[in-house]
This record gives structure tokens, sequence and C-alpha cells, in this order.
């Protein structure tokens, strides 16, 4: 038999309004037709969050952008804290802060952002990192690290930054520090735009006083003249959409899962789990990027995909308390450890390699390097087997 199968599947161009639900079923249904298979119990359906996001039209303007942050900040004024380096993800974010601002503050981390996008050449940080300055004003961090050129991309995000800033009339302040604490002599009005470190970082500078801070999870956190709205994220998970327009990260998602889930119970007699799911969870070993700028990997998943595995490592038996076995007699001995073993191995050696991290963590990851992000056009992932062991 084989072992886990991931399966990308192709679907039409999804526009706002269409049955994401109906769509999903069908095109795997088509997909079993055209490539031979059959779904089974316990085989996994993955929907990218992208295409839910465009089937329910959660979708924002700049301008509306503008709006909330000038509710939220009424000085013109504004501090950004630890933004990521993206021109897909935050680069329409910040047009939308700039346009609602006369002056904006940007705090970058460096030698790398959250997620491991280098500002410098890691050569440039090693020489100098142990100077005793470690705040930096813009003049004096060019002078000790050089020119900030993104080694992959080729982008100066400095100065494609303060191009977006300045093509919106504002002013362009660039800062450099580890320590978020670092803003506060710049700006009283603050935007934490880290995404997994943020609630951290909006508490310490929340504790400063005369400071009003908010992170991006608050913006766009309810609808702006009928924009579209993500209540627990923001503008957390966006993407560039169009030069006006961002697409947010989709809301309300538990029901879309639940409802694939239900239909093909009905229609077809066997339960299949059901996620969405946006970046993966895996970091690029030469580029040094953690793919996970979304704040979470899956918003939604029905109930069987809750928890991690609980598995054996088979080489450290095999080399341990089975070494003096081989052939069908090891194999028969490991099957027969894999059927007895413990419901919880957490501690034991005979799980030591294995990986202790949530399915849909483990599983959405799977999913974005299986679909990818550019011209697959396999906005859904059937993956088969996944829960079937070497004792099955």
């Amino acid at each position: 038999m084989a072992g886990v199968i991931s399966r990308g599947v192709q679907g039409p161009i999804i526009r706002e309004g269409d049955d994401i639900v109906d769509i999903v079923v069908k095109s795997v249904y088509a997909s079993e037709a055209e490539d031979n298979y059959s779904l089974k119990n316990r085989d996994i359906i993955a929907v990218t969050e992208s295409v839910v996001a465009r089937a329910q039209g959660n979708y924002v303007t700049v301008d509306q952008v503008a709006e909330d942050i000038a509710a939220k900040f009424p000085a013109k004024k504004l501090g950004l804290v630890f933004p990521i380096l993206s021109r897909n993800r935050f680069s329409m974010c910040l047009k939308g802060m700039a346009r609602a601002m006369d002056e904006v503050v940007i705090l970058f981390s460096y030698p790398n952002d959250e997620v491991g996008n280098p500002l410098m050449e890691r050569s440039a940080y090693v020489k100098n990192r142990y100077s005793g300055v470690y705040d930096f004003e813009e003049a004096a961090f060019i002078d000790t690290f050089g020119s900030p050129v993104h080694p992959f991309t080729g982008v100066n995000y400095l100065d494609f930054y303060r191009q977006v800033i300045e093509a919106e009339g504002a002013k362009a302040t660039f800062v450099f520090s580890n320590d978020c604490r670092y803003i506060a002599q710049f700006c009283d009005q603050i935007l934490c735009c880290d995404i997994h470190t943020r609630n951290e970082t909006r508490d310490t500078l929340a504790a400063m006083p005369g400071k009003t801070v908010y992170t991006l999870a608050d913006v766009m956190a309810a609808p702006v003249d009928g924009s579209g709205y993500h209540d627990q994220y923001g503008l957390l998970g966006s993407n560039k959409a169009t030069e006006e327009k961002l697409k947010l990260f989709p809301r309300s998602c538990q029901p879309v899962v639940d409802a694939i889930q239900a239909r093909i119970q009905k229609e077809r007699g066997i339960q299949v789990e059901v996620m969405v799911y946006g970046d993966g969870a895996f970091k690029d070993p030469i580029g040094g990027i953690w793919e996970l700028a979304d704040p979470v990997v899956s918003p939604a998943y029905t109930a069987g995909l809750a928890g991690k595995p609980n598995e054996l490592k088979l080489k450290f038996l095999a080399d341990n308390d089975f070494a003096d076995l081989s052939g069908d007699e090891l194999k028969a001995a490991i099957q027969k450890e894999i059927k007895s073993k413990h419901h919880d191995l957490v501690g034991n050696m005979s799980s030591e390699g294995t990986t202790p991290r949530q399915y849909t963590d483990l599983l959405g990851s799977l999913c974005d390097l299986t679909s990818g992000s550019g011209d697959k056009g396999t906005p859904f992932i059937v993956i088969q087997n996944y829960f079937t062991n070497y004792a099955e």
C-alpha cells in the first residue's frame, strides 16, 4: 500500500459570491474520476484560505484602511514597529497608513524581520554585531551595515517603503533596533506590525506612559463604509489584490469546513476531514525565511484534525529494542509494538525524533508546498493515508 499521498486538485477561478462548498466538493469528485482514485474515511480535503476569502468578498480598499487608521490615531505622526519586508503583504497596508498621516516612522528589526526576510547581508551583521551600539537612526545604520539590499529579491526595502510613504504625501523616517521601546523616542502613536509576537510588543509599549498602541489585528477588525473585515485578525494575513485593494484573511471558516464534511458524508457515506490552510509553517534552509506570514496556519478545521501525532520512531525500535531481529520477524515485532503503543508517548525515548506539532500545522505545510503560490491552479488538496501506520 502507498504511504501518504498529497494531490493538488484544480478548480475554477473563484469570484465573490461563488458557492465555495459546492465548488470544492465537485472539484474533488471530478479529480477522483480523472485521476482514478476514491475518497476513503479519514482522507483530508484542504482548501486554501485565498479562495475562501475571495468567495466571501473579504476585501478592503486602501482608502478604507486610511480611514480606520485616522480614526484610531488622530494625530498625524505614526510609528510602525517591526513590519515584515514584503511587497505583497505589507506594502499595501503601509500605503493606507501613509495616506492617513503626515509622517510615518518605521522601526525595523535587524538583521532580519520576524519571518526571516534579511534586511542586509549576513556578513555585514556579523562583522558589526558586537560594536556596542544596537539602536540606530538611518544614517548611522547605513554607515555601520551598508545599503540594505535583500539578497534574494534584490529589493532595497528602505527605498521601496520610502517610495510608498512619500507617494502618499507623507514623510518617511526609519530607525533600527530589536528593542520595540526605541520607537517611544520618536512617536506617541504606535502600531505594532509584527505578527506572532504582536501581543508581547503591544503590552510592552502600552505600559509606557502617554502612548496610544494598537496592533495590525485591530485595524479593519470591523467594517468601514461597508468594507470587508476580520474581527480576530484585522489586517493580519492580508494580501495585495490590486493597487488600491487588499484581500483579507477569510473569516467564519468553520461553517465552510463543516459543510464540506457533511455533504460528502451524506452523498458518499464516508467521513473525511476538512481544513482551510494559509501559509505553511516551514523554514527555507537556504534563505532562512520562515514561511508563516499568516496569523495561523489553519483558521478552521473539522474535529478529527485536532491534536498532535502520537508516533513511535521506527529506526529507534529497529536499532535498539529489536536490534537482533531482521526480515519478517523484525516487521512483525515492530507492528506489534505500534499496535500496543501507549496513547501518550511524550517523554518516551521510542518517540524521540518524531514531530510533536499540531496536525493542522503539519498538514498546512504539506498543502502549501503542494499547491504553491503561483500558477499551478490547485487551490484544493486531497491527502490520503495520513493517519495510517506501518501496522495497518
